[in-house]
């Protein structure tokens, strides 16, 4: 059986309001550890500040190790490149 298009368009309306539900906890989640990690006392380009991510989210998928150990070394190299203001 066959959906009519109004029924197809208020299913991806509901879909579109879940995802950015989705997205606005994640977000919020991502900011509280960011700011505990300390990214906010830094300034760091928005670019650079994406690559550390991406080299960061790399690692994880990876099979890199979720441990404390590699956490303390994701905090480390953070607080290296805050010493690198120019």
């Amino acid at each position: 059986m066959k959906k009519p298009s109004r029924q197809i368009r208020e299913e991806i309306a509901r879909l579109q309001d879940q995802l950015k539900q989705a997205e606005t906890r994640e977000a919020e989640r991502i900011g509280r550890i960011a700011l505990k990690a300390g990214i906010g006392e830094i300034e760091i380009e928005e670019g650079a500040l994406l690559s550390a991510f991406e080299d960061v989210v790399g690692k994880f998928r990876k099979g890199g190790s979720r441990s404390a150990k590699a956490a303390a070394s994701v905090a480390d190299g953070a607080s290296a490149g805050a010493g690198q203001e120019g």
